[in-house]
């Protein structure tokens, strides 16, 4: 896997549960495979909208495992590699590898923002880890450090195995910036759900999408035709979608993307929908968000 690879709709895949909490390995096959009939060409897992943060390792080898029988040679498996300790994240880059992934989606540490030089020796680390092809993953927003184009250029400089970034500052600006410092050499992924068109627009090749989960056609065909240059049909996609896409933007993703899921039937109905210390929405919120999905799903165009 190179920078060629990165492209296309790459859904982050959410994580399904029993009612005991247990992972539903068996419906996680089923909802990759899913995904893949709909056109996308990877996915990654368990990262934000996995529920990375409340999965422990052994089951983020079950996870692995399921999805590469999953997945096949359909498309590329990707491993979120986020940890709070270094030592962690490059055991977990090493199980990947040994689990048959693709590739790794590589984040800063969670919890402790550091310096630039704390930053770079431990994404440094997990990259060192395994010689598969990587992708570093800029969310300043959630974790409150932020891959400035010229720390992302220094690098690509120094691994010759990070091959993509994806990029969730929500400023489009950063695709050309990041472009400007290191031409083709690093494949740009858009990772925020609301500026997939614009990001396209602005260089991306990628998505690493979150409603796809939900609404894999409509996703893989919105990508589609912003790719293609068909402006006025990827407009008028866009806007109906706008509002679900808008879900994955909010601090609650994981649990609006679901209830979305759950509406058109991509979820286990007898299982939990999150793991704690996520809690569905209830009260006006809930009644608002589905109020929401339940009009966007009413004029659900045909793809």
């Amino acid at each position: 896997m190179n920078q060629r690879h990165w492209t296309g709709v790459i859904p982050a895949i959410t994580t399904p549960f029993h009612a005991d909490l247990s992972i539903d390995e068996d419906f996680l096959r089923r909802h990759a495979a899913t995904l893949m009939d709909a056109g996308c060409t990877g996915i990654v897992s368990p990262g934000s909208l996995g529920e990375g943060s409340a999965i422990t390792p052994p089951e983020r080898i079950v996870i692995w495992r399921a999805l590469r029988e999953a997945v096949g040679t359909r498309g590329h498996l990707v491993a979120a590699i986020a940890s709070a300790s270094t030592a962690e994240a490059v055991a977990a880059a090493r199980d990947a590898e040994r689990c048959g992934c693709d590739g790794l989606m590589v984040l800063p540490p969670y919890v402790y923002k550091g310096t630039w030089r704390e930053t770079r020796a431990h994404v440094a680390a997990v990259m060192r880890a395994t010689p598969l092809s990587c992708m570093l993953y800029n969310n300043p927003i959630a974790y409150g450090i932020d891959f400035t184009p010229a720390q992302i250029a220094e690098l690509a400089a120094d691994h010759g195995n990070l091959h993509a970034v994806k990029e969730s500052s929500a400023d489009v600006r950063r695709f050309a910036a990041i472009r400007e410092l290191v031409g083709s050499r690093l494949a740009l992924l858009a990772g925020v759900d609301d500026l997939i068109v614009e990001a396209v627009a602005s260089g991306a090749v990628g998505w690493i999408a979150g409603l796809v989960n939900a609404l894999p056609a409509e996703s893989v065909r919105l990508f589609d035709l912003a790719r293609a240059g068909k402006a006025r049909e990827a407009d008028e996609l866009l806007l109906w979608f706008l509002p679900l896409l808008r879900m994955d933007t909010t601090f609650d993703f994981v649990q609006l993307i679901k209830l979305v899921q759950a509406r058109v039937g991509l979820v286990n109905a007898a299982g939990a929908l999150t793991r704690p210390p996520r809690l569905m929405p209830e009260g006006e919120h809930l009644r608002h968000a589905m109020a929401t999905i339940d009009r966007c799903l009413a004029c659900r165009p045909r793809t």
